[in-house]
């Protein structure tokens, strides 16, 4: 079948739940926008799954049916058919591109895209590489570590392929057929993966889960960290013990001739200081008041002042990803304001299930 063919399909399912009267839908008490929006949710939800458009492309298309479909700027053939108390605000749907979380995620990238623009990125790893010494599981497990905490602070695929740079050449007068080779290469993808969960700008889900945890829920960048990291940390041991577990390797020493050769330029000091600073304003934001989303203004500014980051640099950000949490942010707010959210909750029988965990 082609991606056409199976496009059609889907587009298809969308408008038969469209039309499909509101009684067939088996959720009490939902409504007609709450219906055109768990439409809306199913057909995003198959086109990500089936990744037969590019996922932000589906998170472009959210703002926008959600705009002609279900807020105070449908056309009015599509009004008439909804009470005007469950209009949604087309400003709350436009206002996803800037949420916030945005404003974090962007702030990561600056200073992700800077520290790999002066080699912070990469002779940081060197240096802290230098005192792990030569035995091959400790070599591993440095490599874990470092690996981890790149990937809280920048993306897990940038850093993955700035580690496995590194790795190459400590790997070139090893037997090339020992399984050690695979556990060490593995090492840094599942380090980057498990790093990611420890900060809130680590991985997008953690961006927009952090954005629902406000009032008496709230929680800072350092919270998120005190209890991410320590869980973080025990999935990457389990995982190194693994790895040497399931790959047996003969290697017994990897050498490390490591040279590291940080940048002294007027600029370079800039981009060590500017994130050092965003880093420890954002751990000790319960300390001084300012709130992550405000910190990451920080190197936003900095670096763009300062032409760190020019025209150039600005087009390798991941707007895609940006994208694709503003999406996933509109698509959880009509969910939420338009009924459906609440209504399939109230649909688990959680009494139930409580009596079954007593049994």
């Amino acid at each position: 079948m082609s991606r056409y063919n199976k496009l059609a399909i889907i587009a298809s399912i969308y408008i038969i739940l469209l039309v499909l009267p509101v009684s067939a839908i088996p959720i009490e008490g939902i409504t007609v926008a709450g219906q055109r929006v768990l439409a809306l949710f199913i057909l995003a939800t198959l086109l990500w799954v089936t990744e037969l458009v590019p996922a932000f492309s589906t998170s472009l298309m959210i703002l926008g049916l959600l705009a002609v479909t279900v807020s105070d700027s449908t056309p009015f053939i599509l009004r008439d058919s909804l009470p005007p108390e469950t209009l949604l605000s087309y400003k709350e749907i436009m206002a996803s591109l800037a949420a916030p979380v945005i404003v974090l995620f962007m702030g990561g990238f600056f200073i992700a895209i800077a520290a790999t623009k002066y080699k912070l990125d990469i002779n940081m790893a060197r240096v802290l590489l230098k005192p792990i010494g030569s035995n091959y599981a400790n070599v591993m497990l440095g490599l874990m570590a470092i690996t981890a905490t790149f990937s809280m602070f920048m993306s897990n695929t940038a850093t993955t392929a700035m580690m496995l740079a590194l790795l190459a050449p400590l790997l070139q007068n090893v037997n090339k057929q020992d399984p050690g080779i695979k556990a060490m290469v593995m090492a840094i993808p599942i380090a980057a993966n498990l790093g990611g969960i420890g900060t809130p700008i680590g991985t997008p889900p953690n961006a927009i889960a952090f954005r629902y945890l406000t009032g008496e829920y709230s929680m800072s960048f350092g919270d998120w960290m005190m209890f991410a990291v320590p869980v973080a940390c025990v999935l990457i041991l389990i995982s190194w013990y693994l790895l040497r577990k399931i790959y047996p390797t003969s290697i017994e020493a990897i050498n490390l001739e490591i040279h590291s050769a940080f940048e002294q330029s007027a600029k370079a000091k800039v981009v060590y200081i500017t994130t050092a600073l965003t880093i420890l304003l954002w751990i000790t934001s319960s300390l001084h008041g300012i709130n992550s989303y405000t910190v990451a203004l920080l190197p936003v500014i900095v670096f763009s002042l300062t032409g760190i980051i020019d025209t150039k640099d600005i087009k390798q950000i991941n707007w895609d990803v940006l994208w694709l949490i503003a999406g996933g942010i509109a698509l959880g707010y009509a969910l939420e304001q338009s009924g459906p959210a609440r209504a399939i909750v109230n649909m688990i029988p959680f009494d139930t299930l409580v009596c079954l965990t007593c049994l």
